[in-house]
């Protein structure tokens, strides 16, 4: 199992910059890929960011330029720090870990872990 723990969530105003931080702890493999994702009311969770342990990245298109996402392997955290805001980037929050195995029959198993959300809110 993984625990995700998210924070930086908040209020602020359109252009305004915020900073997202998902901790993981416990079974932590270390090749894995973490990102964000988020919910806006009525819409389908969409993916914003992610990056693997070696550092390779992608990005939503909305979200290129103005969002940055990095992490810490030796913390196992990942963090998504977002300038230039607009209220469309209003949403829940939520941090995934993601990684694979594969067993000694060759199948692979996959383990997709989340965070609880963090809500962020942008006023115009």
């Amino acid at each position: 199992q993984v625990q995700l723990v998210e924070s930086g969530g908040g209020l602020v105003q359109a252009g305004g910059s915020l900073r997202l931080s998902c901790a993981a702890s416990g079974s932590i493999f270390s090749i894995n890929t973490m990102g964000w994702y988020r919910q806006a009311p009525g819409k389908e969770r969409e993916l914003v960011a992610r990056i693997t342990n070696s550092g390779s990245t992608n990005y939503a298109d909305s979200v290129k330029g103005r969002f940055t996402i990095s992490r810490d392997n030796a913390k196992n955290t990942v963090y998504l720090q977002m300038n230039s805001l607009k209220p469309e980037d209003t949403a829940v929050y939520y941090c995934d870990y993601y990684h694979t195995s594969i067993d000694y029959q060759g199948k692979v198993h996959e383990y997709d872990y989340w965070g609880q959300g963090t809500q962020v809110t942008i006023s115009s």
